[in-house]
């Protein structure tokens, strides 16, 4: 499995947009081929950083999503409202406890 976590960071008055945008595609990222999890979560003590982890079956499938026209109209809606550059790392699920 291969996970892709992204740290967002947005100025306080477009929160509202971003979260307004997660709303209307988060269902279309997650029937997206290979993507077997989507989550957003908010940092607890800088409520305006953001992080999404996307669990995709293989590097190949995040990277099909990252071409696919769905990204680039999200990434065109999303990348005006950051006030910092986004973080990104790639990681490979060594184990999972539950």
């Amino acid at each position: 499995m291969f996970v892709r976590i992204v740290k967002l960071s947005f100025d306080e008055a477009n929160i509202d947009t971003f979260l307004a945008n997660f709303e209307t595609v988060k269902d279309k990222i997650r029937g997206f081929k290979g993507n077997q999890l989507l989550e957003l979560y908010r940092d607890k003590h800088n409520s305006n950083v953001f992080f999404t982890y996307s669990y995709w079956n293989d590097e190949s499938d995040l990277e099909n999503y990252r071409n696919s026209e769905l990204f680039k109209g999200i990434w065109a809606k999303t990348k005006p409202l950051f006030n910092a550059k986004p973080e990104a790392w790639s990681l490979d699920k060594l184990a999972s406890l539950k």
